[in-house]
C-alpha cells in the first residue's frame, strides 16, 4: 500500500509533496517499531531469558526498559502524525479554522499525554504499565486520540454529506461523492475500533493491550493509504471517463458536420411513404 500511494501521489506527474513526506514518515516509524519489537523478543526470550528476575514475562512488562520506551515513543510518534493528518483533512474539507478547534486542542492534550506517559515510565524503577500515573496517564492518552479520530473523520463525513445533499438535485450525471464518505467510514471504524479494544483492555489490567497496540502501529498507516489510494483511483477512473465521453461527443460532432443526416423514410399504416427531414 505505500508503494501504491507513491505511484499515487506522483500520478501524470502531478506530485503531492505533502503526501509524499507523511507517507514516507508512517512507512518508517512503523518499520521502526517492528524493528524494535524484534530487538525486544530477542532480549526478553534469548539475551536476558535467565538472566532476568523472573525472566520473560517480567522483562516484557518492565516499564523501564530503554526498548519500552523507544517503543512507546515512535508509537506517540505515529499517533500525533495520524491524528494531525486528520485535522488537516478536516480543514481541507470545511475551509474554516474554527471547525478544527475542538479537535486541534484534544491533538495538544492526547500529545502531551503521551509524551508525560513515555517520560514517566522511563523514569520508574521497574513495575509495569498498570500502575502507578503511568496507567492514568496512558488512558487519557488513548482517549484524547480516540475522541479526536471520531470528531474529526465524523466532520469530514459529515461535510462531504451534506455537499452531496445539495448537489443531488442539481446533478446530470450519476456521480455521487458518497463513495467517499464510505471511504472514511471504514477507515474509521477499523482504527477507532482497534482503540476501544485496546482502552478496554487496558482498564481491565488485560496484557492483550501490548498485542492490540502492536497491531494499531500499522492500521495508522494503512488507514492513511486505503483512503488516498481509493480516492485517488476513484478520481482517476471519473477523468478517464469524462476523456471518452468528451472525445466520443466531439467524434459525432465531427461526424454530424461533415456527413449531414439524410431525410428519414418510414412506412405508414396505410401504406404510404412518409418522409421527415
Amino acid at each position: 500500500m505505500f508503494i501504491g500511494t507513491m505511484w499515487a501521489s506522483t500520478y501524470k506527474h502531478h506530485v503531492n509533496r505533502p503526501i509524499i513526506l507523511v507517507a514516507i514518515s508512517l512507512f518508517i516509524l512503523s518499520t521502526a517499531h517492528i524493528v524494535v519489537n524484534i530487538i525486544r523478543l530477542e532480549n526478553g526470550f534469548v539475551k536476558y531469558r535467565n538472566t532476568f528476575p523472573g525472566g520473560p514475562a517480567a522483562f516484557f512488562q518492565d516499564i523501564s526498559q530503554p526498548t519500552f520506551f523507544v517503543k512507546n515513543m515512535i508509537y506517540g510518534f505515529q499517533t500525533m502524525l495520524g491524528d494531525g493528518v486528520l485535522i488537516y483533512r478536516c480543514y481541507v474539507v470545511w475551509q474554516s479554522i474554527g471547525i478544527i478547534i475542538l479537535p486541534s486542542l484534544l491533538w495538544c492534550s492526547c500529545s502531551a499525554a503521551t509524551l508525560i506517559a513515555i517520560f514517566d515510565a522511563l523514569q520508574a524503577n521497574g513495575g509495569n504499565v498498570f500502575t502507578g500515573q503511568t496507567r492514568v496517564w496512558v488512558v487519557a492518552m488513548v482517549t484524547l486520540t480516540l475522541s479526536t479520530n471520531l470528531i474529526s473523520s465524523g466532520l469530514v463525513a459529515y461535510r462531504i454529506w451534506m455537499m452531496e445533499r445539495k448537489v443531488s438535485t442539481m446533478r446530470a450525471t450519476s456521480d455521487t461523492l458518497m463513495p467517499i464518505v464510505r471511504v472514511l467510514v471504514d477507515a474509521t471504524i477499523i482504527y477507532s475500533g482497534m482503540l476501544l479494544v485496546m482502552l478496554i483492555c487496558f482498564v481491565s489490567d488485560n496484557n492483550v493491550q501490548f498485542i492490540i497496540q502492536d497491531m494499531i502501529m500499522p492500521i495508522i498507516p494503512i488507514a492513511f493509504y486505503m483512503v488516498f489510494i481509493r480516492i485517488t483511483f476513484r478520481n482517476i477512473t471519473h477523468s478517464d471517463l469524462s476523456t471518452v465521453y468528451s472525445a466520443g461527443s466531439n467524434e459525432r460532432e465531427s461526424s454530424l458536420r461533415h456527413h449531414p443526416t439524410q431525410p428519414l423514410q418510414f412506412i405508414c399504416p396505410d401504406g404510404r411513404i412518409r418522409t421527415v427531414s
